[in-house]
């Protein structure tokens, strides 16, 4: 018999954007100029494919709870300092559930960025290859 998911991806999006703050791409890119790191959660084939945002911090959607956590063997120093967080994915779904991720940790600030990537690109933010 096969599995009922009763907490499907489309509730966790809903939940995960009514308790962290998206931004724009203006909005990011103003707080990043403020000081707030912003966190790439794409899959390294991605940013191949696609760019990257210039001082962007990557960190594979599959590493985070080991990256931000400092009791991990594989913590980075960045998500220890104190300043805000801002998540971003290619569309914004895995960013709205690692800011709330990072947020269920102790993180604070964070945010992410709605539409992700491709909104980003499409604001004329900048991308090198």
């Amino acid at each position: 018999m096969p599995q009922t998911i009763t907490r499907g991806f489309k509730l966790l999006l809903e939940e995960a954007n009514a308790r962290v703050e998206t931004l724009t791409p203006q909005d990011a890119q103003r707080r990043i100029a403020e000081g707030a790191l912003l966190v790439d959660v794409r899959d390294p084939r991605e940013l191949e494919r696609e760019g990257r945002i210039p001082g962007a911090f990557h960190c594979p959607r599959g590493m985070l709870e080991f990256w931000i956590d400092p009791e991990s063997p594989y913590f980075k120093p960045p998500f220890g300092e104190d300043r805000a967080f801002i998540f971003l994915c290619a569309g914004g779904w895995r960013s709205a559930l690692s800011a709330v991720t990072a947020q269920d940790m102790g993180l604070d600030p964070v945010a992410h960025v709605g539409g992700g990537f491709k909104a980003w690109k499409d604001a004329g933010g900048p991308v090198e290859a």
